[in-house]
């Protein structure tokens, strides 16, 4: 399988690692870390070092409860790092919901639209379906950042969750996109129990289907509720999570930590090589 994007197309033979850059003072993980353009650009650089293959750029903290950012703060934090970013080498995403940053984003050459609104704003599936080739990553949200917790979702999770991104491929589809543009993010954390994000990883191979999984489970509030570990020690869960997502068919893994989720992949690789060369000795 492959996801094509602006610039790249992404084989997704192996699971890829995407790095997460927020450049926002609010983010629930990493909020203020890498606020100015200068500390986003060498979080970036940092990352490829470390091995990442994608990096995904987002301006506006979509963490429960939190208020919208205007649309000139969001451009301003966003394009100054964007225009570093696509000259490092590698697809570059950007995580927004605004059609204006998309098309901005989209001009300065970012490979990949990110919309955790799975392109429900007016206006965002035009500034997809008018590029030529960008990626798009459909996710499933339950409401809105400022409610959805409040308010979580009712009934059967992955049934709920794979029609909506099904209709919104079908929008697209119908718009012109290529089938090869598109990727799904079944939004973990969006408006969900803690028991529909795990029944979102146990049955996560009923989303499969010709779009490439992107599963995003990095420092997650439900990893917290199991372990009962503050945000800032989800490093273990956050990895475990991310094995058993890919394990269950997911090809992109999004991610804060970077090099322990790739020598965590590794170690599978590894796995699947051995049982690979004792399956040619039987």
């Amino acid at each position: 399988m492959h996801w094509q994007t602006s610039r790249h197309t992404i084989d997704l033979s192996r699971p890829k690692v995407m790095g997460i850059v927020n450049v926002t003072p609010d983010s629930f993980s990493d909020g203020g870390h890498f606020s100015t353009t200068r500390a986003a650009v060498a979080h970036c650089e940092s990352m490829l070092l470390l091995g990442a293959h994608i990096l995904d750029i987002g301006g506006e903290s979509s963490r429960p409860g939190i208020a919208p950012v205007p649309l000139e703060d969001e451009l301003a934090r966003v394009l100054p790092v964007l225009r570093e970013a696509v000259t490092l080498g590698v697809p570059i995403s950007v995580d927004t919901y605004k059609p204006e940053v998309m098309r901005a984003a989209l001009d300065l050459g970012a490979d990949i639209i990110n919309d955790i609104w799975g392109l429900r704003q007016p206006g965002a599936r035009e500034a997809i379906a008018a590029h030529p080739r960008c990626g798009v990553c459909l996710m499933h949200m339950h409401g809105e950042p400022r409610t959805m917790q409040r308010s979580p979702m009712e009934g059967d999770a992955v049934m709920q969750v794979r029609s909506f991104l099904e209709e919104a491929s079908a929008a697209l589809l119908a718009m012109g996109v290529d089938a090869a543009r598109i990727a799904w993010d079944p939004g973990i954390g969006f408006g969900k129990t803690v028991e529909q994000n795990f029944a979102l990883l146990a049955r996560q191979r009923e989303l499969l289907s010709r779009y490439p999984l992107v599963a995003g489970w990095s420092r997650k509030s439900s990893l917290g509720n199991v372990t009962g570990l503050p945000v800032n020690e989800r490093l273990a869960p956050s990895l475990a999570a991310a094995l058993l997502a890919v394990e269950r068919g997911a090809s992109v893994v999004r991610v804060h930590d970077v090099k322990e989720t790739l020598a965590a992949l590794k170690i599978r690789n590894a796995m699947i090589a051995m049982d690979n060369q004792q399956e040619g000795r039987a």
